[in-house]
This record gives structure tokens, C-alpha cells and sequence, in this order.
């Protein structure tokens, strides 16, 4: 019996590590679609016709998503990328300021006259 558990344990952390896998990094602000506010916005239906909820506009709402998922996470990677380029491995920090409002108006990230 103690064996069976043990495999049974196994199967559900398989599984679980599996499931995990195959889920996007959570740091992303990945948005989940949703049908009506896609019938709505996008399709600009009425909400008596989102209601219904065609397999035609199923079908074109799937094609939709998959579409949009397939960019959605790169372009995020790369904003990501381009942020820390920004901020990290950007030039001197005096001169390009990552807070813009940190250097007084006028001084431009200059050297003040000591005199």
C-alpha cells in the first residue's frame, strides 16, 4: 500500500511540475482575454449579441487570442530588455538620468560652477 502512495505521490508531482512548466513566467504582466470585452470592444457587437456567443465568433475570438499571444510575451521580453539597458547598462547616470525630475531644471546633469 505504502507503494502505491508513493507512486500515486509521484504522478501528482509529475503532473504539477508539468503544469508548471508549461505556464508563462509570473514576473510578466501577461493580460487574460476575455470573450465579451473582445465581442464588445473589438467587434463592437452589442452585448444582446456577445451573449449568444456564435461558434463562428468562438472560432474568430480563438484565431484572435492565439494571434496575440504569440506576440504578447516577446514584446514584453523586450521591453524588459530595453528597460534594463536603460537603467543598468545605460550611460553615466549624470547625464542621462533614469528620473528625469531628479536633475534641477536648467542644470542638465552639468557640473555646477564652484565659484
Amino acid at each position: 500500500m505504502t507503494a502505491a502512495r508513493a507512486l500515486l505521490a509521484f504522478g501528482f508531482a509529475l503532473t504539477a511540475f508539468a503544469a508548471a512548466a508549461q505556464t508563462p513566467p509570473s514576473n510578466y504582466d501577461l493580460q487574460n482575454m476575455n470573450f465579451d470585452m473582445w465581442c464588445q470592444e473589438t467587434k463592437h457587437y452589442s452585448p444582446e449579441r456577445c451573449d449568444q456567443r456564435l461558434p463562428d465568433d468562438d472560432k474568430e475570438f480563438e484565431a484572435y487570442r492565439q494571434t496575440v499571444e504569440k506576440y504578447e510575451l516577446p514584446y514584453l521580453k523586450q521591453r524588459e530588455r530595453q528597460e534594463y539597458n536603460r537603467k543598468v547598462l545605460g550611460r553615466d547616470p549624470v547625464d542621462n538620468p533614469v528620473n528625469p525630475s531628479a536633475v534641477p531644471p536648467g542644470k542638465g546633469g552639468t557640473i555646477p560652477n564652484p565659484q
